[in-house]
């Protein structure tokens, strides 16, 4: 692994040399000692040992999501056309359901398990074109078919479904909507899924008319410019909540009333999730995105769609993980 030094002097590693067009849904698997990850557009999901250095590589048969490991082995993963349940690492991909949208302009995006073991997916609107981002609860616990319940209905107005996170006591969702640089909050009931008091969790300044990442100067991290817009997010075990944040060049660390904690720098100009994990939960992982054809934005950060890790004070929570039937 390599390191480099952040501009705010944080200590960040590089996890893997390898570059995802989209790095997304990271976690860390306890039993494993293992951390996965998955590159949208690259159609690929990765774990690495970290310990050792090695990564290994599962290709796709369309564009991964995101995932979350099973309870009883392997994962679930949320593909463009459907949600797909895999026994073990590289076996085949059985279809568990099927989203009420048109695969051929949309796709799943962010989401993960609550602590009952359902798995939460969002989606997002490839065209750009339409506020029609959802919010899906996929429930396997019990006999028969997969339950599927649209919990953010199509029509509510959002555009690109992020920072899904559950608070550690489990009875608060977040999740954001990227364009709109807002992280909502709902109360919420773990026994029934049932979703209220939606709120304003943090919102965030828009990106000022004309911005160039050329603007985000060393000097300041671009924060006094541009301080980038929410994307994928985790809650550590005191409650707080940690968003990557696009554009950015930074990872927020927010209390569960709302307010700022700390700002980490990256090296990154487009960080796009978080997970802590490590023998105790207190490495914090980021992926990012490595899209853009500019020579320049490259030059400027080489590290574009690389997982970087750093050490944070707070634990993280053990990742929630998928119940199949029968329930144990």
């Amino acid at each position: 692994m390599t390191t480099t030094a952040s501009l705010a002097d944080t200590l960040w590693q590089t996890v893997s040399p390898h570059r995802c067009q989209l790095g997304e849904s990271p976690f860390w698997h306890p039993q494993e000692q293992t951390l996965y990850w998955l590159d949208i557009p690259g159609k690929q999901i990765f774990r690495a040992n970290t310990y050792m250095g090695s990564v290994e590589t599962w290709n796709m048969p369309s564009e991964p999501g995101c995932m979350a490991p099973a309870k009883d082995g392997g994962l679930v993963i949320a593909l463009r056309d459907g949600v797909f349940r895999a026994a073990d690492w590289g076996e085949p991909l059985v279809r568990l359901a099927t989203l009420d949208y048109d695969p051929a302009h949309m796709r799943t995006n962010d989401g993960k398990c609550d602590a009952q073991g359902r798995f939460w997916v969002g989606t997002v609107d490839e065209t750009r074109s339409l506020q029609n981002a959802a919010l899906y609860c996929i429930d396997a616990r019990g006999s028969g078919a997969a339950h599927v319940a649209c919990k953010i209905s199509p029509r509510s107005g959002m555009s690109t479904a992020n920072g899904l996170a559950f608070s550690a006591n489990s009875r608060t969702l977040y999740w954001a909507d990227t364009p709109s640089h807002t992280v909502w909050a709902w109360d919420f009931d773990p026994l029934t899924a049932d979703m209220s008091a939606q709120r304003v969790f943090a919102r965030f300044a828009p990106k000022p008319e004309g911005w160039q990442w050329k603007s985000a100067a060393p000097d300041n991290g671009g924060h006094g410019v541009y301080g980038g817009r929410p994307d994928g997010a985790t809650v550590d075990a005191q409650g707080n909540y940690w968003v990557a944040m696009y554009e950015g060049q930074r990872v927020c660390q927010f209390a569960p009333n709302g307010t700022l904690l700390a700002s980490l720098t990256t090296p990154l100009l487009c960080p796009t999730m978080v997970c802590l994990g490590g023998e105790d939960l207190k490495t914090l992982y980021v992926t990012s995105a490595g899209l853009s054809p500019s020579a320049a934005e490259q030059a400027a950060y080489p590290l574009s769609g690389c997982v970087l890790s750093t050490r944070v004070k707070t634990a993280g929570l053990p990742v929630n993980v998928f119940q199949d039937w029968p329930p144990g």
